[in-house]
C-alpha cells in the first residue's frame, strides 16, 4: 500500500460512492488516498476542528475516511493522516466515529480513546443543517498526540 495526495474532488467522488452513513464535505486542509496494486481503494479527508475551542491552526480531524474494505487500509490512512499532520507542525488530530463502531483502526494506528459524546442533532436557528443526512447518536472521540505544544502557548492556555 502507498500514500497519494488527492483532490477534494477526487476524495469527495469516493465518500460519494463508498461512505456508509456521510456525504462529500465542502472544504478540507488536504486530502490522500491509499494505492493498492495500482488501485485507489481508500481516501481520508482532513480539515479543522469543528469544536469552538480547539486550536484551529494547532489541531486538525479526519472528517471522512472511506475505503473499499481492505485488510488495513483504514488503519493505514489514520496511521499516515498523523504522520502528515505531524510533519505539517500540527499538535494534535482528532476523529469521531458512531458508537456502535469498534474502534479497531484507529487503536491500530496508535490513536486513543477521549469520551463519547452525548450526540444530538446541530441543528440551530443561526446555523442549519439538514435534519436526516448525518447520524444524530452519540460519538465516539479518538484523537492522537503528535508533538507536545510550545511552552509558550501551554502559558496562554493556564
Amino acid at each position: 500500500m502507498r500514500v497519494i495526495p488527492l483532490t477534494l474532488d477526487e476524495a469527495n467522488a469516493l465518500v460519494k460512492e463508498k461512505h456508509r452513513h456521510h456525504i462529500p464535505v465542502v472544504g478540507m486542509r488536504w486530502a490522500i488516498g491509499v494505492m493498492k496494486r495500482e488501485q485507489l481503494v481508500g481516501a481520508c479527508i482532513v480539515g479543522r476542528r469543528q469544536a469552538r475551542l480547539s486550536e484551529q491552526y494547532m489541531e486538525c480531524a479526519v472528517t471522512r475516511l472511506v475505503t473499499f474494505g481492505g485488510k488495513n487500509e483504514c488503519s493505514f490512512l489514520y496511521g499516515a493522516a498523523a504522520r502528515i499532520a505531524r510533519e505539517m507542525g500540527y499538535e494534535k488530530i482528532w476523529t469521531e466515529i458512531l458508537e456502535s463502531e469498534p474502534g479497531t483502526s484507529l487503536r491500530a494506528a496508535g490513536w486513543t480513546f477521549s469520551h463519547l459524546t452525548q450526540g444530538g442533532n446541530y441543528d440551530r436557528p443561526s446555523r442549519r443543517r439538514n435534519k436526516g443526512i448525518y447520524p444524530e447518536g452519540p460519538k465516539q472521540v479518538w484523537f492522537r498526540v503528535l508533538r507536545e505544544a510550545s511552552k509558550k502557548r501551554k502559558a496562554d492556555r493556564e
